[in-house]
């Protein structure tokens, strides 16, 4: 329904992949190139050799993250307090495939939701303090929020989530997300704009040994409202290493209605789209939207904000 409405991303075979190599990094040409287990959605990723990736975008949609990655990057890096993915070289337009792509440096880890329960209160405090360096980096003639509004406000997506709700009206409180979300769009980020990484969600954070290693995937970073790097703290954390992220960013409180109202919104896109709603994954998602909707009740009853 919602997903569905997009244009189809490309699939690409790893024999593309080799062409666009020995054709236009020749000295690369020799080592091999394998698909990654878990490639994305904005892009096709592929290994190169063992310390170098291949991302191409999936679709035209896309292709702008490319040259602002190229960018941008190298110049963030120096501020963050962990590894974020280094450009090797850009890839151009040509008859095997049709739009800029990149080489990296590979980043060894797990995906942050590789993590246990009791490790996520430490990881809450390590990945707000990667925020707080994100949001301090000097942003002059830096990225304006891109075609998806990360960085913006939520209202961009105030029909299509409305249009998600009355799809759901059997299946969530359809009350309590429309009170959620109306919140989250009745305020807009009124100080400086900051830093935003645009998609800060568990698949996009690497850890080792428990701890925070690397962040990646800056394809949406831009300057603007950080509210939408607040999507974790339901997607992935306990309600503990909710209030420890919460406590260390200390952000105001209608910061933490748009970031309910960016939450909402994906999840109930994401299990709108979803056939059976009585599926585990459809039940994960009814949880975070439930949850999403009684913190929203809980700052509004002035017991206190999780």
């Amino acid at each position: 329904m919602f997903a569905s409405k997009e244009p189809p991303r490309l699939e690409i075979a790893t024999s593309k992949v080799e062409t666009l190599v020995r054709e236009q990094f020749p000295q690369w040409a020799h080592l091999p190139i394998t698909p990654v287990f878990l490639s994305g959605w904005d892009n096709r990723t592929f290994h190169l050799g063992s310390e170098m990736t291949v991302r191409l975008p999936s679709a035209e949609r896309y292709i702008h993250q490319v040259q602002k990655e190229q960018e941008w990057l190298p110049k963030l890096a120096a501020y963050l307090p962990v590894s974020i993915p280094k450009p090797l070289a850009m890839g151009r337009p040509s008859e095997t495939y049709p739009w800029h792509w990149s080489i990296y440096k590979w980043i060894e880890g797990k995906n942050a939701d590789t993590l246990k329960p009791d490790e996520l209160h430490k990881f809450a405090a390590e990945i707000a303090g990667f925020l707080m360096a994100l949001q301090s980096i000097p942003n002059q003639g830096s990225p304006v929020p891109g075609p998806f509004r990360r960085g913006a406000s939520p209202k961009y997506y105030d029909a299509q989530t409305r249009e998600a709700v009355a799809a759901l009206k059997d299946t969530i409180d359809p009350e309590g997300a429309i009170t959620t979300w109306e919140a989250a769009i009745s305020s807009e980020w009124e100080k400086d704009p900051v830093w935003v990484h645009g998609d800060f969600s568990a698949g996009n954070i690497l850890v080792k040994n428990g701890k925070l290693a690397a962040v990646i995937d800056f394809g949406s970073c831009c300057v603007g409202d950080p509210a939408c790097d607040l999507v974790i703290a339901w997607m992935l954390l306990t309600e503990t290493a909710r209030a420890t992220f919460k406590k260390k960013l200390n952000l105001d409180n209608e910061t933490w209605a748009r970031a309910r109202g960016w939450a909402i919104w994906k999840t109930l896109i994401t299990l709108a789209d979803l056939k059976d709603k009585m599926s585990v994954e459809a039940e994960s998602k009814k949880k975070i939207i439930a949850l999403v909707i009684e913190d929203h009740r809980v700052e509004n009853s002035g017991i206190g904000l999780l």
